[in-house]
């Protein structure tokens, strides 16, 4: 492992699912194991868009949950820092700082903000959600990450972080790396509805905890080929969400190459093509139900993973912060305030004295 460090995360809104797993946490997965990582679980974020009181008495289970998926990815804690985001202030003190290194029409330029205002049914824009890319770089760079592996909704955001990092280098001199985006190999994933991506909000998802009959039930009700009603006809592959996903998760290549092949031919039904799927899928969600259940039973380990890794997380902050104000001259200004108070006080005593 390097000495450079990666930061990713998610915001706690529930169980992660396989849209999150291509568009994410494979990379990170795989990456763990070349950088220092920190995994943030986003809490702050999650209020631009849920922040009831019953939303935000949800984030300890959805971060229990969303913990458990991580490691029964392939996360290991050994090697990886589990955080959460509304335990470290001075995040919150570096989105502060950072919110004059950018202007309003960029932001308004970031073009997954107005989706996200959008699937959360919000007719005007929350102030917190147009500043959403900012606070994502506060946590980005309050650890110094130099690569963030992330989907492809936030690559805008991302270039945001970057250009925020140059700006304050630029002006205060070089605190901050200007970290580099990693992409995933399947940026998006088609949600079973086959109507845009794997959302929870829309509901058409697959989660990396369910069961196999659960696993089977929406691969049966998956979206197809709506021109193809009977399976003598020949039907469509590409863009087919059956198909999509048999690509990414089905480790049976020739398996795949028959089934596209009697597709085309009408020579093969979407039960058997969905069967075949659902197999599939369950073989490559196996290993991580097998590791959940292993983490899952360990009472308390989850909990103490998180409030170990944010305890930690939050003394690597502070020092960050220090470094900025240092950089920016703040630490200066009011320690000249406060000398100049002391010396003021020391005198009147004496003169009254």
């Amino acid at each position: 492992m390097t000495d450079q460090r990666m930061l990713t995360g998610d915001r706690p809104t529930g169980k992660l699912h396989l849209g999150h797993y291509v568009g994410s946490l494979a990379n990170r997965v795989k990456l763990q194991h070349q950088y220092e990582t920190f995994l943030i679980i986003a809490d702050l974020h999650m209020l631009t868009t849920k922040n009831t009181r019953e939303d935000i008495a949800q984030i300890s289970t959805n971060a229990r949950d969303m913990v458990l998926d991580e490691l029964a990815a392939g996360i290991d804690p050994e090697r990886s820092t589990f955080y959460l985001q509304s335990a470290i202030p001075e995040v919150s003190e570096l989105n502060t700082l950072f919110q004059n290194l950018v202007t309003v029409p960029r932001l308004e330029r970031v073009p997954s903000l107005k989706d996200m205002a959008r699937d959360a049914h919000k007719e005007e824009m929350p102030y917190g959600l147009l500043g959403y890319p900012v606070l994502q770089a506060a946590d980005i760079l309050c650890v110094k990450s130099h690569v963030v592996p992330v989907g492809k909704d936030n690559h805008a955001h991302v270039e945001v972080t970057r250009e925020i990092a140059r700006r304050f280098n630029y002006l205060y001199g070089d605190v901050f790396p200007v970290p580099d985006l990693v992409e995933s190999d399947v940026p998006t994933l088609v949600g079973t509805d086959g109507q845009g991506k794997m959302s929870k909000s829309i509901g058409n998802v697959i989660y990396l905890s369910d069961s196999e009959d659960e696993v089977r039930k929406k691969v049966a009700g998956m979206y197809t080929d709506p021109n193809r009603v009977r399976a003598d006809i020949p039907g469509t592959v590409e863009g087919n969400p059956v198909f999509v996903y048999h690509d990414v998760f089905n480790d049976n290549l020739a398996e795949v190459e028959d089934l596209k092949d009697r597709y085309r031919a009408g020579k093969v039904g979407d039960v058997e093509v969905k069967d075949k799927l659902a197999a599939a899928t369950n073989r490559y969600l196996d290993p991580m139900r097998e590791r959940r259940a292993r983490f899952a039973e360990q009472s308390g380990l989850v909990d103490e993973i998180i409030v170990e890794g944010t305890e930690r997380t939050r003394r690597e902050v502070q020092q960050v912060v220090f470094d900025v104000r240092k950089a920016m001259g703040l630490t200066s200004a009011y320690n000249q305030l406060r000398r100049k108070a002391e010396r003021a006080r020391k005198s009147r005593d004496t003169l009254q004295s």
